[in-house]
């Protein structure tokens, strides 16, 4: 197995790449998860549905907030390590979780979970960037994504059919299992590996990989965009059952299945990277992938009937992910030394801006209506696309420099 640091040959590079990609679709499986079976949960343990529905926000943010200090711990302990570590501590909060006696217990468990897989997917990125040269990079990231937004996918419609037959307990037991197998495949692909770059263990170091990202002109314009994708495009979702039944449409199952279309769109994207990008450009991905998410926004704001909502959604996705890829790729290129602190600040505001944007919403939809909030967040989703390509220029990080021996 190509060990992070080094560049693999391409023989053994997707077998690599492969093993990531299924920690990030385990990780993923979670986060969605207990969405389907949260009336049953709110049941077992007499609480309101309002309160049993606290668990995607204390994941998400609980995900969020704690990205600063996993991605500092990977750069200090090593990458694998911690990746591995997250994956056994989230099968067994999963598992804990399933055994929890009152809704408290639960509720731990569930911030536990959001802990560890927030120290899986932007590790994943960073081991990804770390085995892949720059110009190669994109593609192998977004296999990376395809098994993120797989698992996104498979979480919330599969643990509906799980509860149907094992209840709640069953979907975080069977879920659990699938991570701790999921940690054995990295512990087996990674064995032995001798780190060309071995991780820094001192804080001294860390502080210096701060200095290197936020020196570097693209980590401020990275860092601000991802956050606006977070408020314009994922702040959207809360809302969009309710677009919904302003059409008539009240099936709870068609609002999920329109949801689902954007990560539909996303692999979608992951199939057609390779062929667009060199059409196109980076610059020309960020652009259209704006623009096309912009043009989804506008058609959301028209109030359409949910099949074409569907496409919309499918479109958005795939639009999305052409910026967002692009960006991630930046993000990698910020530091060699502290990557996996880059990846986990851009995670960091990403997340962030998916916690404000629902309240952003919420507050231009009451005072100004549906159509002009969505055609703002539309504007703003095309200037961010330009100002992107014209700002993000390909910049070898500072850390290289003074390592000739150490490639970005």
């Amino acid at each position: 197995m190509p060990q992070p640091g080094s560049r693999p040959d391409d023989t053994r590079l997707p077998a690599a790449i492969n093993i990531i990609a299924l920690a990030s679709f385990a990780a993923s499986l979670s986060t969605r998860a207990l969405d389907p079976v949260l009336p049953h949960i709110a049941s077992d343990f007499a609480v309101s549905i309002t309160a049993a529905a606290g668990f995607a926000s204390v994941y998400a943010f609980t995900f969020a907030i704690v990205q600063p200090a996993l991605g500092a711990a990977a750069d200090l302990l090593g990458k694998v390590r911690l990746m591995m570590g997250c994956l056994v501590l989230l099968g067994l909060a999963s598992i804990l979780g399933a055994m929890s006696t009152s809704f408290s217990l639960l509720f731990a468990t569930r911030i536990l979970a959001g802990i560890a897989s927030g120290g899986v997917f932007p590790i994943a990125l960073s081991l990804t960037s770390d085995l892949v040269a720059p110009e190669k990079r994109q593609v192998a990231i977004s296999r990376t994504l395809a098994g993120t937004m797989t698992g996104n996918l498979l979480g919330a419609s599969v643990s509906g059919l799980i509860g149907d037959m094992l209840g709640w307990r069953g979907v975080l037991v069977v879920i659990g299992g699938m991570v701790i197998l999921a940690s054995i495949a990295v512990v087996a692909g990674f064995r032995g590996t001798d780190l060309k770059s071995p991780p820094r263990t001192n804080f001294s170091a860390l502080k210096q990989g701060y200095r290197t990202i936020f020196s570097n002109p693209n980590a401020r314009v990275c860092y601000s965009a991802v956050f606006v994708e977070g408020c314009c495009v994922l702040g959207l979702f809360p809302y969009i059952s309710s677009f919904l039944r302003e059409t008539g449409e009240t099936s709870l199952s068609i609002a999920g299945i329109v949801i689902a279309g954007f990560a539909v769109g996303g692999l979608f994207y992951t199939l057609t990277v390779s062929r667009f990008l060199p059409r196109l450009g980076v610059g020309g991905m960020m652009i259209a992938g704006a623009s096309l998410v912009a043009l989804q926004l506008a058609v959301a704001a028209s109030g359409p009937h949910w099949k074409f909502q569907l496409l919309s959604l499918l479109f958005m996705g795939w639009g999305f992910y052409m910026i967002h890829g692009c960006l991630q790729v930046f993000a990698s290129e910020l530091s060699v030394e502290a990557r996996a602190t880059a990846m986990s600040l851009h995670s960091f505001f990403f997340f962030m801006g998916q916690t404000i944007g629902p309240m952003a919403y919420g507050f231009g939809i009451a005072h100004t209506g549906k159509l002009p909030t969505l055609l703002t967040g539309a504007v703003v989703m095309v200037v961010l696309g330009f100002v992107c390509a014209g700002l993000l220029r390909q910049r070898q990080p500072a850390d290289a420099l003074a390592r000739p021996d150490v490639q970005p």
